[in-house]
């Protein structure tokens, strides 16, 4: 744990307070005012600032065989990942519908019996019962 430092006298803390800004130098007490007055012309201007950039040089040398060989395999390698990845998606949405329809086959009897019960009583109600 940290042990706290002692504190310092308020004089001694003004007294280093007192030091810095006389090291600073200050001129001033204030800051300026945003009524006076400002010269134009002591205003940088960007164009003032920014220098042309210089124009990059296309090199004339062609790339290493070291180079195109690296790119080459980085390229192959990227290409099988992304076909091992698209097999393995379409392996997922193939089993994930077979699932599905086993879930649907599992349930239509129950849908079927439901609607049956359903049909039967609105039916009831519909129509009147027969008399043989």
């Amino acid at each position: 744990m940290d042990t706290p430092k002692p504190a310092h006298p308020p004089v001694q803390l003004l007294n280093d307070l007192e030091s810095i800004r006389e090291l600073l130098g200050e001129q001033n007490d204030e800051p300026p005012l945003l009524l006076d007055s400002l010269d134009p012309d002591s205003i940088p201007l960007l164009s003032d600032i920014v220098t042309p950039a210089i124009p990059a040089t296309v090199a004339s040398e062609p790339a290493p065989a070291n180079l195109t060989e690296s790119l080459r395999n980085t390229v192959q390698r990227s290409i099988s990942r992304d076909s091992e990845l698209n097999r393995l998606d379409s392996e997922l949405r193939a089993a994930a519908q077979l699932i599905l329809q086993d879930v649907i086959d599992d349930f239509v009897p129950q849908i079927e019996a439901e609607l049956k019960r359903r049909l039967d009583a609105r039916l009831s109600r519909l129509l009147p019962p027969r008399k043989p």
